[in-house]
């Protein structure tokens, strides 16, 4: 199927060149987005691709530009090659931070490997279907004071203020989680705090026929926040049902829009 389920901050590898400049706490990788590939164990039945990341974003983060401008200008993110974790940590020891040609060795170590990857995929998609979903993937703990208030909601769609799809797929999106009974337990909210991020935004191109979409979820509703992050699959039970039938809207969308 034209589906491209994209999970770029599952990574956990940290090469040893690298994690000799780094602190203890940067073995913990904190801020991965545990567990996707288990939790998105529907993608074989849907016929759907998934690229996801070997890399953690500790080394770089694939969902940044390569020139590292800020995806929420005002407001406190990480960046391409962060150097703090979410709960402002120190990744690196004194005076260890990646200078400029290491961040740009990484670039074409990592990142550009893992975007020729993903646009050809979808070129190849758009090619033998006409058009491409791009589903991007992510997860975060629901409480992290750096970048929001409270707790966040159970899932946060991005579509970069309605212009990385279609108005209508995101309509079928919030239909979904209005009306169907596997949503009802889940709390949810579109362009919120969380956009999409540079994946989301240049990829998604609906006049080209590419839809992309970003949902990150708050990680509370399948696994522990806590490590050592235990994947619970009596949690994750309730959410998988949702998030195949939110796929599958997406899909019976685009299939009736360009049939």
């Amino acid at each position: 199927m034209p589906l491209l389920i994209s999970m770029p901050h599952v990574g956990t590898l940290i090469p040893e060149v690298i994690a000799a400049d780094m602190q203890d706490v940067a073995q913990l990788k904190a801020d991965t987005d545990w567990h996707l590939p288990l939790l998105y164990n529907m993608a074989d039945v849907l016929g759907a691709s998934v690229i996801s990341a070997s890399h953690s974003r500790y080394v770089i983060d694939l969902n940044r530009s390569r020139d590292n401008s800020n995806l929420y200008p005002g407001q406190d993110t990480t960046g391409l090659c962060p150097v703090d974790t979410f709960s402002k940590q120190a990744l690196y020891r004194e005076g260890k931070q990646p200078d400029a040609s290491q961040i740009a060795e990484r670039i074409e170590k990592y990142w550009q490997p893992y975007h020729t990857k993903l646009a050809t995929e979808l070129a190849r998609m758009k090619e033998q279907h006409g058009y491409a979903v791009l589903w991007d993937a992510h997860s975060i703990a629901s409480i992290v004071p750096r970048f929001f208030n409270g707790k966040l909601p159970d899932l946060n769609f991005g579509t970069a203020d309605q212009t990385s799809c279609s108005t209508e797929m995101q309509q079928k999106l919030q239909d979904c989680m209005l009306h169907s009974e596997h949503a009802r337990d889940f709390s949810h909210v579109f362009n919120g705090r969380f956009k999409g991020g540079y994946i989301t935004r240049h990829y998604g191109q609906p006049a080209n026929q590419i839809h992309a979409v970003q949902l990150e979820m708050s990680q509370c509703i399948y696994m522990e926040e806590a490590a050592p992050y235990t994947y619970r699959p009596d949690l994750a039970g309730k959410v998988q049902p949702l998030l195949q039938e939110l796929l599958t809207s997406c899909l019976d969308w685009a299939r009736r829009r360009y049939a």
